[in-house]
């Protein structure tokens, strides 16, 4: 909240209004049916700030007594909105059955019931009777939150987290109260926002069309109908009458995206924001790293790259500067077990790391170009036109509303401006490229309708559209059978040699090293520890690390013998152990693998290591 200055404004304005609106028997200037006949339709003045109206009476005096009537009936209405909309939505959707049938059916009168209608009904039985109406209004906008809510709580309900409260004892109203509410808390705040702003201007028609207080007793709609009746005489009273209204509602509805953001903020890992993320150069002047390369056939250049995130505890690093590079046309696998940030790190190469995420590094360079020293807009001209992207998930990178062909083709019009003809012409042809048959049929078909195989090939095709320089591919054959497995590396392959683009392979398969893969980088607990050609990996691995992941890779195992297993787990990020990271996995670890960090040593032949010991890990072929 405090770092968001549109909300502390908003927030202000709020709080201004309501304060001095409260007190304006001790802060107004003046009675607000004092006359002075002396000083009608007056504009500001040292004795007027506002001016007055047509009987001389003080606008801010009967703004401040008006808003003594206005604000508290539009509270009203909230009130009852949010109890209604809130113990409804929970019982709807946290225990299903007759009862959420029932709510529905309610729900559903009370949002096909015109308003306006039933407003100007409740008027004419309470004469005049603000408070009836607003509490009317209320009542009838609550359909629309407990709808909201009821998704809320069927979607949450459902989370290993409530189970697991279930199980622990606690009661159904701790359960809603302390797992399911700030879960659907963003939603609710911002919703409310916006139906107080509405109710505001709701009780500002009731008084300007005379049905609500009656003057001389001032109100909000009646200070509007008053400067509408003197337009022509006196425009100026519009503005600070109006004014107060317009603002109010507007503080509003920021103050409630605000908050709903921050509570966001609070319960979910938040949204991709490059606002949220912050990119901070070291210092340039290091010597050179082991594995950063010079020449024109480096395409992309990462040295010293380190990734932090936000957490409970503060800013904890996920990437400790990694170090690689690519080559024009070449193919760099980066291998190791999950947790051990690999995805991190190419994803702060394109800024589409988590909210609050921090990149660092030494340098980091594309085609001769300083990635860290670019703008944001910048940064989205290089994301799928000249660096792609394939997400782990497929399926899930693809909108399920739309059909294959309008997803591709809208990839083609942004990367390079051709019509919706040409657009659509030239998708079909990336279908083509990545072999689906059929592409006229697979581009009228949905997400849903897809294979894996056929929705890799989709991503594929999609981020090709922008004729990328290099792409990056997370974990593109996970889940994949090994038929279909063996067709997308053997597209990669093929379309790396066609094209000339450089390729960055995420996986911890060492059979895909193995066939798509030039280099290999391994990486353990954020850092990398290994890097050297893809022959040399397989035939003399130089850490501990490496040998062991070998080791217990099932398509190098021996029928009949128990397959090696690597005992342990990576260490989370935050509780790395001091000196060498692997040391509590390693069956070679001395005692001055855990005296101080070890650095990454260079072997002087383009390749590296970070172990005190590579002579453990030179293996018979080697």
């Amino acid at each position: 909240m405090t770092r968001r200055p549109a909300g502390l404004l908003c927030a202000g304005w709020l709080a201004l209004i309501v304060l001095a609106c409260a007190l304006a028997d001790w802060v107004a200037p003046y009675d607000p049916q004092e006359q002075d006949l002396g000083a009608v339709y007056s504009g500001p003045t040292g004795r007027h700030w506002l001016g007055t109206d047509q009987l001389g009476r003080d606008i801010l005096s009967r703004i401040l007594h008006g808003g003594q009537v206005s604000l508290p009936v539009v509270a009203e209405a909230l009130a009852v909105y949010v109890v209604l909309g809130v113990l409804f939505g929970l019982a709807a959707g946290y225990r299903p059955g007759l009862a959420d049938r029932m709510i529905l059916r309610v729900c559903d009168l009370l949002l096909s019931v015109p308003a306006v209608v039933i407003l100007l009904a409740v008027l004419a039985i309470f004469s005049h009777n603000e408070s009836a109406a607003m509490l009317t209004l209320g009542f009838l906008a609550s359909g629309g939150l407990v709808r909201v809510v009821r998704a809320g709580a069927r979607d949450v309900r459902d989370e290993p987290f409530v189970t697991a409260a279930r199980a622990a004892g606690l009661t159904t109203p701790q359960i809603l109260r302390r797992h399911v509410l700030p879960r659907i808390a963003g939603p609710v705040i911002s919703l409310t926002s916006l139906v107080a702003g509405s109710a505001l201007l709701v009780e500002t028609s009731l008084g300007y069309l005379g049905l609500g207080v009656q003057p001389p007793r001032p109100s909000w709609g009646g200070l509007i109908a008053e400067a509408s009746q003197a337009i022509f005489r006196q425009t100026w009273m519009l503005v600070p009458t109006g004014g107060v209204i317009v603002l109010t509602a507007l503080a509003l509805g920021v103050l409630g995206d605000v908050v709903r953001d921050a509570a966001s903020d609070r319960t979910t890992a938040g949204a991709l924001s490059w606002r949220r993320m912050r990119t901070r150069v070291t210092a340039p002047d290091q010597e050179k790293g082991v594995d950063e390369e010079d020449g024109d056939d480096v395409l992309l250049s990462v040295r010293d790259l380190s990734v932090r995130l936000e957490g409970p505890g503060g800013p904890t690093r996920i990437v400790d500067e990694v170090s690689f590079h690519v080559r024009r046309g070449e193919a760099v696998g980066l291998v190791g077990e999950s947790g051990c940030g690999k995805t991190m790190a190419v994803s702060a190469l394109l800024r589409l790391l988590p909210a609050g995420g921090t990149v660092s590094a030494a340098a980091l360079r594309f085609d001769g170009r300083d990635l860290l020293a670019m703008s944001e807009r910048e940064i989205a001209r290089i994301r799928g036109r000249s660096i792609a992207y394939i997400a782990q998930e497929p399926v899930a990178g693809l909108d399920p509303l739309f059909t294959v062909g309008a997803q591709v083709a809208e990839a083609v019009r942004h990367h390079t401006g051709l019509d919706r003809r040409a657009a659509r012409a030239r998708a079909a042809e990336l279908l083509e490229m990545v072999r689906l048959p059929r592409p006229a049929t697979v581009m009228t078909r949905y997400p849903h309708e897809l294979s894996g195989g056929m929705a890799q090939r989709v991503s594929i095709a999609r981020a090709l559209a922008g004729e990328p320089a290099l792409l990056i591919a997370d974990e593109p054959t996970t889940a994949l059978d090994v038929t279909v497995q063996a067709e997308i590396l053997d597209l990669l392959r093929e379309l790396r040699e066609r094209t000339g683009m450089g390729l960055v392979l995420v996986t911890h398969d060492w059979g895909v090293v193995a066939d798509a893969c030039d280099r290999a980088v391994v990486m353990y607990a954020g850092q990398v520890v290994e890097q050297t050609g893809v022959d040399r990996v397989f035939t003399a691995p130089r850490h501990p690390y490496t040998e062991a992941l070998l080791a217990a890779d099932p398509s190098a195992g021996t029928p009949g013998r128990r397959l090696p297993v690597l005992a342990g787990s990576v260490p989370a990020a935050g509780r790395w152990p001091d000196g060498c990271r692997f040391a509590p996995r390693c069956g070679f670890a001395a005692g001055d693998c855990t005296a101080a960090p070890v650095k990454l040593a260079a072997d002087g032949d383009g390749t590296a290591h970070r172990c005190l010991h590579p002579r453990h890990t030179t293996t018979a072929g080697g």
